[in-house]
């Protein structure tokens, strides 16, 4: 794996207290890219979201995202799109996910950031919501749309509580916006492989090596793939050069198709345990 770059090692001084951080860096002590799964909270209900992401941790993920269904999830493809809509028409409440979190945290001991859109953490407070987080057990958050120019709150609020907080560097970031992006992540940055919505796809972009680079080289010590990322030679491939691979929506097919045990047969196969 060539994404243990010592590139501008600087990055992260409080790795040490960083819950995924850990486990990236724990993964890489063992050779490979650390392997990230994303679960809807709340998909196909509360106790089966519970179920999936402690087999998915089971067999393999070293972190877990759990995503918190939005009424507009601009970057989410139809696969997730239609899991969180069912969930929010179920009538799904914000106190689950700190729930599921607390459930999976204590089951596993396993590094569970959530995923979600700013103004669900905007709408609840910055320090309220790091604090429940905090309180759950979780490692922190993944703000696809916040940007670090405007994310002072939210860097208080997780200073505060001792909580990463990792932002998405895409292949148009430029190099002051990867350098900015970089300095304000705690624990990974999100390296964006493509340009468009999540989903399987059958070939992993060229752009993803690209934006690992750049990112690595402004100073990340962790950078992490996802976006288009479905089959264990995806992993393999996006391995060779990025810290951490992440994989959400093929993971999400398995769990509508098959339930936890299915999630947890996939999981297997893309860490390499099957």
């Amino acid at each position: 794996m060539s994404g243990n770059s010592t590139v501008g090692r600087a990055q992260d001084d409080s790795a040490a207290q960083s819950l995924s951080a850990r486990a990236i860096e724990a993964a890489r002590a063992q050779g490979r890219s650390a392997f990230i799964g994303y679960l809807p909270a709340g998909y196909p209900d509360k106790q089966g979201s519970i179920d999936a992401a402690i087999a998915l941790i089971e067999n393999g993920a070293d972190v877990l995202e759990i995503g918190i269904p939005y009424s507009d999830p601009v970057m989410d493809g139809p696969v997730i799109q239609a899991a969180t809509t069912e969930v929010l028409q179920r009538g799904f409440r914000i106190d689950e996910v700190f729930e599921i979190v607390e459930a999976v945290t204590q089951a596993t001991g396993a590094a569970v950031l959530v995923m979600t859109y700013y103004n669900i953490i905007d709408r609840m407070g910055a320090e309220e919501f790091a604090r429940r987080l905090a309180a759950a057990g979780g490692a922190g958050a993944i703000t696809p749309d916040l940007i670090p120019d405007e994310a002072a709150a939210w860097h208080a609020a997780t200073e505060k509580y001792g909580l990463d907080r990792v932002f998405l560097s895409a292949p148009t970031s430029s190099p002051e916006r990867v350098e900015s992006i970089v300095r304000a992540c705690r624990g990974f940055v999100y390296g964006v492989s493509l340009m468009g919505v999540t989903g399987a796809r059958t070939e992993v972009s060229d752009a993803a090596r690209r934006v690992v680079d750049a990112a690595h080289q402004a100073g990340a010590q962790r950078v992490c793939v996802g976006l288009g990322v479905s089959t264990r030679e995806h992993v393999r491939q996006i391995g060779e050069y990025a810290d951490g691979v992440i994989v959400g929506t093929a993971l999400v097919a398995a769990l509508r198709d098959g339930g936890p045990e299915a999630v947890g047969a996939l999981a297997a196969e893309l860490s390499g345990r099957a």
